[in-house]
This record gives C-alpha cells, structure tokens and sequence, in this order.
C-alpha cells in the first residue's frame, strides 16, 4: 500500500488529459487537480477533485473518501453535483490503483485506474456510463505538486538567465 503517494500519502497532484463523451465527435481537453487530506482518526483519507474542462466557465468538483482499507482492496464513495452520493470498491498492487462503482440506484456506474509510472506519476483511464447510455472516457496523466512546481522553477530561471 505504501508504495503508492497517490491518495494514501497527503498533498496536492496536478493533472491534464481527455474525455470523450459518445454524444460529441470531439475530444475534451481538460485539467485536473485533486487535493489528498492527512488520514483522519478513523482511517479515512478525504479528496476533493476540481476538473476545469476547457472550453467551459463551470469547474466540476468530486468529492472523494477512502477508507476500509486491507490489504489489497478499500471502499470509496464519491459525491457531486450531478451524480450525488455513490459508494464503490477499489483495489490496488504495487503498480496500480482502481475502483468502480456498479450495482447501484444512481443509474450511474463506471471505473477508474490510476496506473503508477516509474517517475512518480500515474497514467489514469476511466470511463462511466448512465442508464440512458451516456458514455464518457477519461484518459489522463497526473503528477504531484512537488514534480511540477521544481519543474516550473527551473523553467523560470533559464528563462531568466
């Protein structure tokens, strides 16, 4: 478990990425940023996710808690605007961390998988459907701050030298 800093480690992790929806021939570009809480007294860890889908004045926010944690699986509910409070199952190795959310009454099922790469960040793949067939994929790369601030620090300074 601890060979993962995505969501059982606290800190802030920087994404970007796209979603295709079945009702719209285009790709959507857009940014994510996901804010990972200390684990409380309980055991669980709490995110909030912000998505800002370019193109749209209107951020999209989840809000995510971890908890029941074994050895290789875990619980997750996560609540929006849209879809409201849904509970789901995750589970995770060394390289790989996933959940879905199915057999429910929101009409709204789907999965993610964050895919750990060798420099920390991981690859994200998702998708989620409706009772009305609404489809949506994700496709997405995120990072934590620490990478990316370094890495726009030394951006800086060689545009300054």
């Amino acid at each position: 478990m601890f060979n993962h800093t995505f969501i059982f480690s606290p800190g802030t992790w920087f994404g970007e990425g796209k979603i295709v929806l079945n009702m719209v021939e285009e790709e959507l570009i857009f940014n994510t940023n996901w804010a990972v809480q200390n684990r409380d007294f309980a055991g669980k860890v709490m995110c909030a996710q912000d998505i800002q889908i370019q193109g749209l004045s209107e951020n999209m926010r989840n809000e995510l808690t971890f908890y029941d944690f074994q050895t290789k699986t875990f619980s997750v509910d996560m609540e929006n605007q849209n879809v409201g409070r849904i509970v789901g199952t995750g589970v995770f190795d060394d390289k790989m961390i996933a959940w879905e959310f199915r057999n429910n009454d929101m009409n709204f099922e789907g999965y993610e998988t964050y895919q750990q790469q060798p420099d920390g960040s991981y690859m994200m793949k998702g998708e989620y459907v409706t009772s009305d067939q609404f489809r949506t994929q994700i496709e997405a790369r995120i990072w934590p701050q620490s990478k990316e601030a370094s890495n726009t620090d030394q951006d800086e300074s060689e545009e300054e030298s």
